[in-house]
């Protein structure tokens, strides 16, 4: 089954093409700039083919049709005709607590969305604009959505609910949601493969780091807790994010610097973080040339994003009563030897030791031979996980739909 996946975004699509059978893609890009002057289409094919076009795309509905058109091309393209996307998977962002598992997207599933539209207000918009433009341009072509929220919706409810008045959960679903659950589901499952272990009896703590990061404590197979919360800004130090604060400290800014509602969630989600402590970058690779460089706020920056990553290691260790492995992935987590490295320094007493060789080599497996715990650095592929969801949902209706037809 060929599954095109999509992350539809406020002014942006990222797309891959992914044959769900053989687990591999076959084309991927991405949209930029939609509704702006100078949007640009880039398309990368399976055999490293690339192509960049720059165009007028006014709508999500014309940036479809401007990916179906240069995957159907006889030069750039991997299909002949529409009808080979068998499928198309959607990133979803917000699922409340109606959706825990991934689902076939139906006018139902999309009145519940537009119901959680105040639960992600940057998010869940454009994901509907997405499925309503395919619904227009391949409305014979199943639809999937696949929750960022999902794989946390089994949390204990020591672990989701906050401490105000119950009603106010029960009246408005403020709990703790948690995101980058297709994430944090497929590093953790790759993990206990690399280990040769049963992944229903296994300690593993995750740790998301991009632009947006976040860390999940995963006990024998299911998400008891993890960092983002109610919306992605709780939780660990972000690109722009300031993740954990004391409430009174925002009424407070408030309060001095005249901020409305708007004023002060554009603060805390897009000047805070490492670009409010550092006041350089949300870059982490930028972050760590001013550290060399003996820039002060820089070593701030570097050193609040370390210790929150670690602190949470303890915790959820702590939460889950041990610990068999630990996970890096995203941006940085992949990428940033440094931070991996003063992330696990001085954990010993865990039973963590990373070996700096296998380290600074961006190896898969980068414990020490003594180390107690598993330290393990694995590239996500969230996209691969929502074909995956959607090929079993299409081939359970379709397995249905047989049963009827012999049925009757």
């Amino acid at each position: 089954m060929k599954v095109l996946v999509l992350n539809c975004g406020s002014s942006s699509i990222k797309y891959q093409f992914i044959d769900a059978d053989k687990e591999q893609w076959l084309a991927k890009g991405m949209v930029e700039r939609i509704g702006m002057t100078g949007a640009v289409l880039t398309h990368k094919r399976y055999d490293n083919h690339d192509i960049k076009i720059v165009g007028e795309i006014l709508d999500h509905s014309i940036a479809i049709e401007y990916v179906l058109g240069v995957m159907l091309s006889k030069n750039h393209g991997v299909i002949d005709f529409k009808e080979d996307i068998d499928a198309v998977g959607h990133r979803v962002v917000h699922g409340g607590e109606t959706f825990s598992d991934s689902v076939l997207i139906t006018d139902e599933v999309i009145k519940v969305l537009q119901e959680n539209i105040e639960l992600a207000p940057l998010h869940n918009p454009p994901n509907i604009k997405g499925i309503q433009a395919v619904q227009r341009i391949l409305p014979n072509t199943p639809q999937c959505a696949v929750f960022d929220t999902a794989f946390h919706s089994k949390m204990p409810a020591k672990a989701f609910l906050y401490g105000i008045p119950y009603d106010l959960y029960k009246k408005y679903k403020i709990r703790r949601y948690g995101f980058h659950g297709a994430s944090h589901l497929f590093v953790s499952k790759k993990a206990a493969e690399i280990m040769g272990r049963n992944y229903n009896e296994l300690k593993i703590i995750t740790a998301h780091l991009g632009n947006g990061c976040s860390m999940a404590a995963i006990k024998n197979g299911l998400s008891v807790d993890t960092t983002m919360g109610f919306t992605p800004l709780e939780g660990l130090l972000m690109g722009t994010r300031s993740g954990d604060i004391d409430p009174s400290v925002i009424l407070y800014i408030m309060g001095k610097e005249g901020l409305t509602l708007h004023e002060a969630g554009t603060l805390l989600n897009k000047h805070s973080g490492l670009t409010g402590i550092s006041g350089e970058s949300s870059d982490m690779r930028e972050i760590i040339s001013a550290v060399k460089d003996d820039h002060k706020r820089a070593r701030f920056a570097f050193d609040v994003f370390n210790y929150r990553i670690k602190k949470y290691l303890g915790a959820y260790s702590a939460a889950m009563g041990g610990l068999d492995a630990f996970v890096f992935t995203g941006g940085i987590g992949e990428n940033s030897p440094e931070v991996r490295s003063e992330v696990c320094s001085d954990l010993k007493f865990l039973g963590i030791e990373i070996d700096e060789e296998k380290n600074r080599n961006g190896e898969l497996i980068i414990s020490s031979a003594d180390s107690k715990v598993c330290l393990l650095r694995i590239p996500t592929n969230e996209e691969l996980v929502i074909a995956l969801d959607t090929k079993q949902i299409v081939e359970k209706l379709q397995k249905d739909k047989s049963i009827v037809n012999l049925k009757v």
